[in-house]
């Protein structure tokens, strides 16, 4: 069954009960081969070679085709569409170059946009109950504990579990998902505290540095 911990918006950023929201439990992150198996344990009239193809022929579709304006739509899955944005680099900012750099800046994929088919959330909330994993609302305030505090909470984690999340981090410390990643990033960028970062976006977890 599905758990969810139910969380409160800081102050200023809702008003009463729409302050309030159900914030998935995430306990594992399934890796590349993990989905293959489970792909396959679904469909075990294909291979796992045959699974890792057609997603490995998927991830270089997307490359070809989002970039040149195309959409790709999944039926029963969703659409993905690319996501620009202005490059971050800064170089030759001299003389005239700074002055064409003024009207112009490189335009660069910043990520992926994804629609999700609405018949799959039809499909899964038909399949599944969701449960609060621990009672009372999660509230984010000026947290009591310092830095340190809060990364030896996370240690405890990541030795009990292996990794953690950074909604891990946020109901360990009771802090905000902006204080958690500013944290987790002062953290990762200090080699003596032991922990790493692994993987991106909705898919990084925070591991002991072996």
């Amino acid at each position: 069954m599905a758990s969810y911990v139910l969380q409160e918006l800081p102050n200023g950023m809702g008003d009463g009960e729409s302050a309030l929201f159900p914030k998935m439990q995430i306990y594992t992150m399934f890796d590349y081969d993990k989905v293959v198996e489970l792909i396959h344990s679904y469909s075990p009239s294909f291979s796992e070679g045959v699974i890792r193809g057609v997603l490995d022929g998927l991830n270089e579709a997307m490359k070809s085709a989002l970039p040149n304006g195309h959409s790709m739509k999944i039926d029963g899955l969703g659409v993905f569409s690319l996501s620009l944005g202005f490059s971050d680099e800064k170089s030759g900012t001299s003389g005239d170059e700074l002055k064409r750099k003024e009207n112009y800046r490189h335009v660069c994929a910043k990520g992926i946009n994804f629609k999700v088919d609405q018949e799959l959330i039809k499909d899964i909330n038909r399949e599944s109950t969701f449960e609060r994993a621990q009672p009372g609302v999660q509230r984010f305030e000026t947290p009591d504990s310092t830095l340190e505090q809060r990364m030896q909470r996370a240690l405890k984690l990541i030795s009990e579990r292996g990794y953690i999340t950074l909604s891990d981090y946020v109901i360990a410390n009771n802090v905000s998902r902006s204080m958690a990643s500013r944290d987790l990033k002062r953290i990762t960028l200090d080699p003596s505290s032991g922990i790493i970062a692994k993987g991106n976006h909705s898919h990084k977890v925070w591991v002991k540095d072996s």
